[in-house]
This record gives structure tokens, C-alpha cells and sequence, in this order.
């Protein structure tokens, strides 16, 4: 039996992209309706996020057999992440000053999208990559949002842990 402090970290560079939002339309050839993410870009991202959860499976089944053998986690899990966005261009100076942050930009995104969208990306990525067997069974989460800063590019952070939180 593993113990409670199991750990899997991930790190995904990109623009996080939320999952949410559908749009529906009518397939003329078929007759049928379609129900498709609104966002074209979600697609890829999660296949980015999937791909990546893939890598670092390869490597702990080099470096710690006994976890990857556990793969699907089961039981309670808790899952930490940080959404490192990118800042928009509007945050910054003009000519010599355009890599200066301007005093008025915020420090936090506390604007779209929103923080379960973004979630529900990556606990699905998560899920498709066979890391746990069904995203009902994270028990608890600590995220945040973060704009990229010197030494944070752009993507995601992800700790996955066996066990509640202490």
C-alpha cells in the first residue's frame, strides 16, 4: 500500500483554456443537432494537458515503479493547481516602455475565464490520461489564477495527491 504523501506533479506551458460553454447548431446534411465547446482552442489544450500527464507517467514508471503501477489512482485525491495567465497587452507601457508594467495593472486575473472552467479542462485531460479513474473522486482542490511574471510563463502547475489534506 502506498502512502497518503503520493505526490504527481505536472507543469503544461500554454494559455490555459476554459471548458464550459457549448454552442449548438443543426448538421444540414444529416439533420441532426451537434452540441460542440464554443471555444475552438479547447480541443488541443486538453490534448496538450493529456500528452503531458502521459510524459510524466513514462518517467515515474522509470523513477518510481510502485507508484505507476497504481495507475488509475484510486480513492480520495487532492489536486492543487495554478493557472498562470498570460497578462494582456493593455498592462503594459507603449515604446520604450512596452515591457514595463504599467501602476494601474492588476496584480490578480480576477476577470474571464472563470476558475471552474478552467478546472473542468484539466480534471478531464486528467481523466482521459487514465492519472485517476473519474474526477468524482478528488475530494478536494486549492487553485488559483496568476498572472506570468519573470520567472512564470504562461500555463499550468499541477500536484495530484493520494489522501485528504492535512
Amino acid at each position: 500500500m502506498l502512502p497518503l504523501d503520493t505526490h504527481f506533479h505536472l507543469f503544461v506551458p500554454g494559455q490555459p483554456v476554459p471548458q464550459g460553454s457549448k454552442t449548438a447548431f443543426v448538421n444540414k446534411s444529416t439533420g441532426r443537432p451537434v452540441v460542440v465547446d464554443k471555444d475552438v482552442r479547447l480541443p488541443q489544450w486538453r490534448m496538450k494537458i493529456t500528452a503531458h500527464a502521459i510524459d510524466k507517467q513514462a518517467e515515474y514508471m522509470q523513477t518510481m515503479p510502485a507508484f505507476y503501477a497504481t495507475l488509475p489512482l484510486s480513492g480520495p485525491i487532492g489536486v492543487r493547481i495554478n493557472f498562470v495567465m498570460p497578462r494582456p497587452k493593455g498592462h503594459y507601457g507603449t515604446g520604450k516602455n512596452e515591457n514595463v508594467l504599467k501602476p494601474s495593472a492588476p496584480k490578480h486575473p480576477a476577470s474571464m475565464p472563470d476558475l471552474d472552467k478552467l478546472l473542468r479542462a484539466v480534471f478531464d485531460a486528467l481523466t482521459d490520461a487514465q492519472v485517476w479513474k473519474d474526477d468524482g473522486q478528488v475530494v478536494w482542490v486549492q487553485t488559483a489564477k496568476h498572472y506570468v511574471g519573470p520567472s512564470w510563463p504562461d500555463g499550468i502547475g499541477v500536484h495530484v495527491q493520494l489522501g485528504v489534506m492535512r
